[in-house]
């Protein structure tokens, strides 16, 4: 169960009932937890996401070079650096990494920046 407000709504008040519905959670099986904010990089990651939302020709087939590559490693991540420099033009496959990882081909863990290092997979 997720509690879910702005950092600036919670009050000293409320650590009594987030207490209470932890407990009621437990004894319920369930987890609890309050959110009252995101991790600074979310919104700048979705808004990089979001920039290949829209459909393009794929001329130099860097969508089967990705696919092909990153399922070479048979249940293993590559780096996003990694799986770029497995296609025959990098910088383009680097923003087709993007497009795939927006259309859900490909997955990436949002909990942090999406860098050259970031971990890339068969979705």
């Amino acid at each position: 169960m997720l509690d879910v407000r702005p950092m600036e709504l919670i009050k000293e008040e409320d650590a009594l009932k987030f207490a209470a519905a932890r407990e009621v959670a437990a004894a319920s099986g369930w987890r609890y937890a309050v959110v009252a904010g995101r991790r600074p990089h979310v919104c700048s990651v979705l808004v990089h996401l979001s920039s290949r939302r829209r459909s393009a020709r794929d001329l130099l087939g860097m969508r089967e070079q990705l696919l092909t590559a990153i399922s070479g490693q048979q249940g293993q991540a590559m780096t996003f650096s990694e799986l770029a420099e497995a296609t025959s033009v990098p910088p383009v496959g680097r923003a087709n990494i993007v497009r795939l990882l927006r259309h859900r081909e490909l997955g990436v863990d949002l909990g942090s920046p999406l860098r050259h290092s970031s971990l890339i997979w068969a979705a």
